[in-house]
């Protein structure tokens, strides 16, 4: 990780000693320090000059942190305030999460833990600004629904989706399983001039090759067996309104020119039928494939292609908006919580850094699903780490390579393990952070395996 000049940070602890270890700690990681000895003090500081975050001790003598951090948000709400506490004052942290601290975090503290809380509190902040030219650009125009995220990315993501619904554009939407693209597609309809017209969803890859164009441009009655009745497809039902084709790479490439002709004319026949049908549709189609490799390989037509990729929304995977996870993962909790009758207030810091820590191959489907379960099996109050089923190893964000048959998972466990902290050339806090686990859990499996 490197340096974070510029940033400032502000200490609060009425313990002179951790107070200037943190400070010497903080200043080589590249951040400026200044510092406050009780609550007042940080009042007093907040009020004179800005900080980028602040790292509190709950009890202090003079005002609590709990205090001081009240009046710290009545001030400035904006910063970001890590609490820090003993274990026998988490209930007092808990609140003072309640009260808008970001995070808390235990004594002695975890310096690896310290600093990615830090850098995601920050991160976090910074986003606001971006949410801020979002809203400035769309307004009251767009209504994002249930798509959740202030990454960079996802405000990317959403300014171009505005943009894009305001047109009539064809749109071709990317992205890997479960990021939400189906939800993007809505985004974009119900947003668009076309809102109050049909919004048709078809999914290309749940139907036969021999269904879909039924499915599609509709049959007339008696046109195959089966069909006892005119059908009207998806096109028709469509006049108007959007046209959702979801895994469109799924088409065989004799549909593909069936629904290029009608790209081109907006007009078809249906299947056994003369008549011409014209409609007025717009398309947007889905996929989770690289639709220009599939093109290389003539696996799929280079001009329908070119026509359904006039605007293109990549939809980032998870792995790679990080900083959305807490946002995601209260929704779901929130939502899970209301369905099940279970009154959750929320996740403990390890649970949260365990989300955080995976690569999350599902994407926010597989968190939903992860999030759920937790829910349903959970005893307590708060989600804790054990809470969260457990992880395959080979999901984890090192892939395991295929194994014979009569190698164990501990072989394949500290093979992969081993070949990890060969390519970080040892550091243990890189090599866990790969391995999407904290760096005690990594020490404990090295000491298992008798690797100093």
């Amino acid at each position: 990780m490197g340096g974070k000049s510029g940033k400032n940070i502000l200490v609060v602890d009425d313990d002179m000693g951790h107070r200037t270890m943190l400070k010497t700690l903080l200043t080589g990681w590249g951040y400026a320090v200044s510092e406050a000895d009780d609550g007042q003090s940080a009042i007093d500081s907040v009020q004179e000059g800005p900080f980028d975050l602040i790292l509190m001790d709950i009890r202090m003598v003079k005002i609590s942190g709990l205090k001081a951090l009240a009046a710290i948000k009545e001030i400035n709400p904006a910063i970001p305030v890590i609490i820090m506490t003993a274990y026998s004052s988490v209930e007092s942290a808990i609140e003072a999460m309640k009260k808008g601290a970001y995070e808390y975090l235990t004594k002695p503290l975890d310096f690896d833990e310290l600093r990615l809380k830090m850098e995601q509190a920050m991160e976090h902040s910074m986003l606001r600004e971006e949410n801020r030219r979002l809203r400035e650009l769309v307004g009251d125009r767009f209504d994002s629904g249930n798509i959740i995220g202030r990454s960079p990315a996802m405000v990317r993501l959403l300014e171009t989706t505005a943009r894009a619904a305001a047109s009539d554009a064809t749109v071709l939407i990317t992205g890997e399983s479960g990021t939400g693209k189906e939800m993007i597609a809505g985004a974009i309809h119900f947003n668009s001039p076309r809102r109050d017209n049909p919004f048709i969803k078809m999914n290309c890859a749940a139907v036969s090759e021999g269904l879909l164009e039924s499915e599609l441009f509709g049959h007339e009655k008696g046109s195959f067996t089966g069909a006892l009745r005119r059908r009207e497809g998806s096109f028709k039902q469509a006049d108007n309104g959007t046209l959702f084709l979801d895994e469109v790479s799924e088409m065989s490439l004799a549909m593909q020119v069936k629904l290029l002709r009608v790209l081109q004319e907006r007009e078809f026949t249906r299947v056994g039928g003369e008549e011409v049908i014209r409609v007025d549709v717009r398309i947007i189609a889905a996929t989770n494939k690289e639709l220009p490799a599939l093109v290389r390989e003539n696996r799929f037509r280079e001009d329908l292609y070119y026509r359904l990729n006039v605007i293109n929304l990549s939809v980032p995977p998870l792995r790679e908006r990080r900083e959305d996870i807490p946002l995601l993962a209260g929704h779901f909790l929130k939502m899970f919580s209301e369905k099940n009758n279970k009154p959750l207030k929320g996740f403990t810091p390890q649970a949260m850094d365990r989300l955080i820590r995976h690569p999350w191959p599902g994407n926010v489907r597989e968190m939903m699903n992860t999030v759920e379960s937790a829910v349903v099996l959970s005893g307590s109050s708060y989600l804790r780490e054990d809470d969260i089923p457990t992880f395959r190893e080979e999901l984890m964000s090192t892939p395991l390579q295929e194994a014979a048959d009569d190698i164990s998972l501990d072989e394949m466990e500290k093979s992969t393990i081993l070949k990890t902290l060969e390519a970080v050339r040892g550091n243990k806090s890189e090599a866990a952070r790969k391995l999407g686990i904290t760096r005690a859990t990594l020490h404990k499996k090295l000491r298992r395996y008798g690797v100093s």
